[in-house]
């Protein structure tokens, strides 16, 4: 309670220091785009006095090339634009506080110097506040998926269940357009397959979200911003492409955008066809003298399709209204075919061999629907945002089973059984952001949720041809959660240029759950919890002329346990694996330090702390009796993971561009495992790189690529693997075609051993994908552009929007 009165405390002083506020002064929010009416990022942009041109002030506009000047009010103004690649201009604008919001268009220095052409690029990464901007463009080029782009983020780690990792062993929550889907790994990862590369705008990362975001995400955010018909006319691109590795993976796609200034829509569309195969080989001691030997394939082919649509309307010059929607269909098939061996080590006498096939096929749909508004409330970017967000997702799936005995000769067994399940997710939340004088902001929110689950799975024996319910493996549940949480947080910049957030979150969480068949497993969680956040930045000093800022972060975070992971009942993996839930499952939190420094917004060094208590993971126990083994959850003690990454770079705009970096994670687990006492230490290290080259003025060549050496998944421990991807494109038609060939895992070494010693179990093997794969992509570009108009040099009727 001391600590949540200081914090109180604190953020009276800083809201205080507001009262003295300047009304003389103006906001004036001014865009530049190109002659494509394309945004021109990162352009510098100057604004003095007519009377005095000595009093200037400069600021370098952000990714969507808007600066935002605080001007004295009814005062004429001389605006100046220079940037690499354009033309510098000059323009006149009066602070009158009416006319705020200014587009201009420039034009390619290319125009004028047809001997030199010279363009500017935005960066593959930037740091802003925050959280880390990643710009797509390239990554597009050689991804037939939404997927694979995630995939080749430099400093990303995504494993073979679909999970993603920044910098901790905690997996990322992944969010569309800033909304959590609430879906499992295996679910978001189908999504992402069939979402269309190029409908992805940009990628936000947020290692330690702030208190404005739920208080889940302590393996941090991975925001998928979808693009919203952003340029002025009517654009559009088709796409398509494939990849061949084992199994071919195909897709085509469109997407068209509409914006006439005051109204946008965009339509998204993509279907696939996608086939892989996994093989994974594992070795168990089931005692000292017996080892089980399973060899399993698994083929699975799969289709898609994804759309989506929106519309988004500017009603005046305060409001703004969006509807956003999509939906996902997917059919899936699986075949596996799994060898298993018992023998005796000393003797290699053979206890038992049989071979396990199971089919599945399984049918998935999904719709969801978003209303947003945006409510300007002043021109300094004071706005009131609205959020209603809701999704149903409905999966059927079907298993058919058969094992078929060796040794000893017995009859075959087998069965088969149905699954269904629905999800039905509500969201609702209301932001508020004030954006004072003196530099301060101020932000608020209310939200809640309510994430409804259901599940009837029914399996039968097949015993001589009648079927016979296996009740083992049928069951029937419910299960809701429902979240509501307020936050409140502030920022304000000190001095010249420190920057000083602070905030709490404050969650209520309600779960409840209700297994009507085989018994009743019903249990009931009510907690509340408070969730502070604290950020501070400050440029520290400049080297060659690039400014070095370092920002300090820290949150407390929460792991709540889904159903799945809460449910005692037992699951059938296979006949010597079975998932069961434990009930008595406590939530973790952790609490997130992090210290970063950035060059002129790209992120080159950090080094962090995540300290967690009632660590929960996946863990396996050895059954005393028989082959069987029990995967579960287990709350383990606690768990300290430092790690430190470094990062560096060419920046954008010349021939070469790259990017290298590396991470160190070291964990230290103390706790117990088996009611055994449990001190667990491990490190890894992780490389990853970028590399662009271009080879003519229409042509090329990219590389990306990562390395991971004796990596931790969990308590599972991976031996050195990693993945170099390269691809060459080249623009055809007037740089409307873009045509790309790729390889993506060139060596083959996306591909790892594994071993997992712990209490009573001793395993190791070997786990492979279909992942080298040899593609061909294209993509068509076209579009009307909306009429420019020429402008005087003190029109100051040339609002944004015209």
């Amino acid at each position: 309670m001391n600590q949540f009165r200081i914090f109180i405390f604190s953020l009276l002083i800083l809201f205080l220091n507001a009262a003295n506020l300047n009304a003389q002064n103006t906001s004036v929010r001014i865009q530049v785009l190109n002659q494509k009416d394309q945004p021109v990022p990162y352009a510098t942009l100057s604004a003095s006095l007519r009377t005095d041109s000595l009093k200037i002030i400069k600021l370098t506009a952000d990714s969507s090339g808007i600066a935002v000047f605080q001007l004295q009010q009814d005062q004429q103004y001389i605006i100046k634009f220079s940037a690499i690649g354009y033309l510098p201009f000059e323009k006149g604008i009066t602070a009158n506080g009416k006319n705020n919001r200014y587009i201009f268009n420039v034009e390619n220095l290319s125009k004028k110097l047809d001997a030199v052409v010279i363009t500017s690029k935005k960066p593959l990464m930037r740091q802003e506040d925050d959280k880390t901007i990643v710009d797509p463009e390239n990554l597009v080029a050689s991804s037939t998926t939404g997927f694979e782009v995630l995939e080749k983020v430099p400093g990303l780690f995504m494993d073979q269940d679909g999970n993603i990792y920044l910098n901790s062993t905690t997996p990322a929550t992944v969010h569309i357009n800033g909304r959590e889907m609430k879906m499992s790994a295996a679910d978001m990862a189908s999504m992402l397959k069939s979402l269309p590369p190029n409908a992805i705008a940009k990628i936000e990362i947020l290692k330690t979200p702030s208190a404005k975001y739920e208080a889940s995400g302590s393996g941090g955010i991975v925001n998928v911003v979808l693009k919203k018909g952003v340029k002025l006319g009517m654009t559009g691109s088709v796409n398509g492409g494939f990849q061949q590795g084992v199994y071919g993976n195909q897709f085509m796609g469109f997407s068209l955008n509409n914006n006439d200034g005051k109204k946008r829509s965009y339509l998204n569309f993509s279907v696939n066809n996608r086939n892989n195969y996994e093989k994974v080989s594992t070795n168990r001691l089931l005692t000292t003298d017996t080892l089980l030997t399973q060899d399993a394939f698994t083929k699975y082919p799969g289709h898609g399709l994804y759309t989506n649509y929106g519309l988004i309307w500017s009603v005046g010059k305060k409001w703004e209204i969006e509807y956003d929607g999509s939906i996902n269909i997917n059919k899936s098939k699986s075949q596996s075919e799994n060898d298993n061996l018992i023998r005796k080590i000393s003797d290699e006498q053979t206890l038992s061999n049989n071979l396990n096939h199971v089919n599945n096929q399984g049918n998935s749909f999904s719709i969801s629907n978003g209303f947003e508004s945006r409510y300007k409330i002043d021109s300094l970017g004071s706005e009131w945002e609205n959020d209603i967000f809701t999704s149903y997702s409905d999966n059927k799936s079907n298993q058919v089973f058969n094992t078929t005995y060796n040794t000893p000769v017995i009859p075959a067994s087998g069965g088969d059984g149905d699954a269904l399940n629905r999800r039905y997710l509500f969201i609702g939340k209301s932001d508020l952001k004030l954006k004072l004088k003196k530099k301060l902001t101020v932000e608020t929110g209310l939200r809640s949720s309510v994430h409804h689950f259901t599940n009837e799975t029914e399996y039968f024996h097949d015993k001589n041809g009648i079927k016979i319910p296996d009740m083992t493996r049928t069951n029937t549940f419910k299960y809701t959660e429902n979240i509501n949480a307020l936050y409140l947080q502030g920022s304000k910049t000190l001095g010249k240029d420190i920057v000083l957030k602070i905030g709490s979150r404050l969650e209520n969480t309600n779960m409840t759950g209700n297994q009507q068949v085989p018994a009743d497993t019903s249990f009931s969680i009510h907690r509340t919890d408070l969730f502070p956040y604290i950020y501070l930045s400050k440029p520290i000093v400049k080297v060659a002329g690039y400014e070095l800022r370092a920002y300090l972060v820290y949150r407390r975070t929460i792991v709540r346990p889904g159903y799945e992971q809460l449910n005692p009942f037992q699951r059938y993996v296979d006949q010597y694996m079975t998932e069961v839930g434990n009930p008595s499952l406590q939530p973790q939190f952790t609490k997130n330090y992090e210290v970063n420094i950035s060059a002129d917004e790209t992120p080159i060094l950090a080094a962090g702390i995540n300290d967690t208590k009632d660590i929960f993971t996946n863990v396996i126990y050895q059954s005393d009796t028989s082959a069987m083994a029990y995967r579960t959850y287990d709350n383990l003690g606690k768990n300290k993971e430092w790690y430190i990454r470094g990062m560096g770079a060419v920046p954008p705009g010349g021939k070469y561009f790259f990017v290298v970096g590396a991470q160190y994670n070291h964990n230290f687990y103390d706790g117990y495992y088996e009611n055994e006492p449990l001190s667990y230490k491990r490190g890894s290290w992780m490389l990853f790189t970028y590399h662009t080259l271009k080879l003519d003025k229409r042509s090329q060549l990219s590389m990306n690529g990562f390395v991971r050496f004796k990596g931790l998944i969990q308590f599972t421990e991976v031996n050195t693997f990693g993945a170099l991807n390269a691809n060459i494109n080249r623009r055809f038609m007037k740089d409307k075609l873009t045509v790309t060939l790729s390889v993506n895992d060139i060596f083959f070494t996306n591909k790892y051993d594994f071993s997992i010693k712990q209490g009573s179990v001793n395993a190791y093997g070997l786990r492979e994908n279909d992942t080298r794969r040899f593609g061909m992509n294209f993509r068509y570009n076209f579009g009307i552009k909306k009429k420019e108009e020429s402008k005087g040099m003190f029109d100051v009727d040339s609002p944004e929007g015209k």
